[in-house]
């Protein structure tokens, strides 16, 4: 029994063993198996990366082959560029260099032909010189021998002659001079007759005289009111702001701007034409609108003076002068629109200077300019035709055009033939029927004595003649002139007015003395 256990027990040991042998060995196949597997595979995946690896290596090779063709075919283009650049630049320095060859085997010849023209003259001067001793040899002999025959000396012989000469030249100059002095007598009068009919005959003018006043259309009646605005504030704005009368009568659907300054007027009537057509109407849109107006007239005065120096073909003009130009077209002479007449006397200086055989530009220009002395920016106490000489001259205008300015009315010496054209044209174009009337320059110039007078008050800003002269209003800064000061001042400037002035009527003198208090939210 013992026995039996025992066998029993080594037998169940050796299946164990046996069993773990198996297992062990099934193990081990399976990972012997597995690795066989992953080797197969790895040499499999790593046969496809070196086949891919291959194929990209091959495309990559293909691309730079391409590539190193391709800058191969630049690089060739751009050096057979630079190649047939020089070869052009060769040829043409080959090229000049044959010309300058050829100009100097020229001068060469030049100078070898020079050489010897110069050794002929050479030559010739000689044989010359030889013939001038022989010659001056000759005449002494013959002087001699004349000085021998007729009893004088060579020098009291040609003094002899010398004089009886001069008494035979006299006397033919003489009447010749009087048969010259008798037919330009007989054609001086006619020629020049024909010169000015002929001029003003090519020159054809507009006569229009200049008023004081402009009236402006509204569409309605009822804008009228709004323009005078509640108990007439807007109108007093429009009026103090610009100097003009607005006279708001039953005339339908009219309203007249009166003041004697055209420049005036026309602020006046755009700054009216912008506040009815924008339609707020109040003092302070009427101040901001007669500002940016009166801006817009100054460009209008530029505008219009480089128009007139392109039309008439006069260039070179300084800025200033082409200002003034513009601002004669709100000016007037006597009723006679001052660009008007400027632009008819420069084509009557032109075209008579020219059948005078003088310069036309020259005398044209100076016609343009001649009456700039009535519209500068001040005043003084000067004749316009002296002021327009020294604005010419302080804007670098040839002496001959500022002689022809200052001496249009004879107040400085004629130097110059333009200048009694400029004076005879002047006095042309005014001459015209119904081209000037005495009677508005004289007004106007009352008007503006009215105003210079008053202005000269310490404290006043500006100062506005209207209703005809008939009424003078003075702006007074606020800060400078208290209310009773203001009282003083109306009553000093009245009793001037009656003390210098020639006047018909009564003027009355409103002083107008005004605090604003200005501030600005931000």
């Amino acid at each position: 029994m013992i026995l039996l256990f025992i066998l029993a027990q080594i037998g169940s040991g050796l299946i164990i063993i046996i069993g773990l042998s198996a297992l062990i060995t099934g193990f081990g196949a399976s990972y012997l198996l597995w690795q066989f597997a992953l080797r197969t595979k790895s040499r499999k995946l790593i046969s496809e990366a070196e086949a891919e690896a291959e194929v990209i290596k091959k495309e990559k090779i293909l691309q730079a082959k391409e590539r190193f063709l391709q800058l191969k075919s630049e690089h060739e283009k751009v050096i057979n560029e630079k190649n047939n650049w020089i070869s052009q630049s060769e040829n043409r320095i080959k090229q000049k260099e044959q010309a300058l060859s050829q100009k100097i085997e020229e001068a060469q010849r030049k100078k070898n032909e020079a050489d010897s023209i110069r050794e002929s003259l050479t030559s010739q001067l000689e044989l010359l010189d030889r013939k001038n001793e022989e010659l001056a040899k000759l005449h002494r002999q013959q002087v001699e021998k004349l000085e021998s025959i007729s009893g004088f000396s060579a020098d009291e012989a040609k003094n002899h002659l010398i004089e009886s000469l001069k008494e035979e030249a006299k006397t033919g100059a003489m009447s010749y001079i009087n048969e010259i002095l008798d037919e330009a007598k007989m054609t001086a009068n006619k020629e020049a007759k024909r010169i000015v009919v002929q001029t003003i005959q090519r020159v054809a003018a507009e006569n229009a005289i200049e008023n004081a006043v402009t009236v402006f259309h509204i569409e309605s009646d009822e804008m009228k009111g709004r323009i005078i605005g509640r108990e007439g504030r807007n109108i007093r704005a429009l009026e103090a702001a610009t100097g003009v009368e607005i006279i708001v009568d039953d005339t339908p659907e009219a309203i007249v701007l009166s003041a004697f300054d055209p420049v005036r007027r026309e602020v006046a009537r755009l700054a009216l034409h912008q506040l009815v057509t924008d339609g707020r109407i109040h003092p302070a849109r009427i101040e901001e609108i007669v500002d940016k107006t009166r801006k817009q007239v100054e460009e209008e005065i530029l505008e219009v003076g480089k128009r007139t120096t392109i039309d008439l073909g006069i260039h070179g003009l300084h800025p200033e002068l082409i200002r003034l130009v513009g601002k004669m077209k709100y000016r007037s002479s006597y009723g006679q629109n001052l660009l008007m007449h400027s632009r008819e006397v420069a084509n009557l200086c032109s075209i008579m200077a020219a059948e005078l055989g003088l310069n036309p530009k020259i005398a044209k220009r100076a016609g343009l300019l001649h009456d700039i002395g009535k519209v500068p920016d001040d005043e003084p106490e000067l004749p316009h035709a002296i002021l327009g000489m020294k604005l010419a001259e302080k804007y670098k205008e040839k002496p001959e055009i500022c002689n022809a300015i200052g001496s249009h009315h004879d107040e400085t010496e004629m130097s110059t033939l333009i200048a009694p054209i400029v004076q005879v044209c002047d006095a042309i174009s005014g001459a015209r029927p119904g081209a000037r009337r005495e009677v508005v320059e004289s007004y106007i110039k009352r008007l503006k004595e009215l105003e210079s007078l008053a202005l000269q008050y310490p404290g006043v800003t500006k100062t506005y003649a209207i209703q005809a002269g008939r009424e003078l209003r003075v702006i007074v800064g606020a800060e400078k002139v208290n209310d009773k000061e203001a009282e003083g001042l109306s009553f000093e400037i009245a009793r001037k007015i009656q003390n210098e002035m020639t006047y018909p009527g009564q003027i009355k003198i409103t002083v107008i003395r005004e605090t604003r208090a200005v501030n600005y939210a931000k």
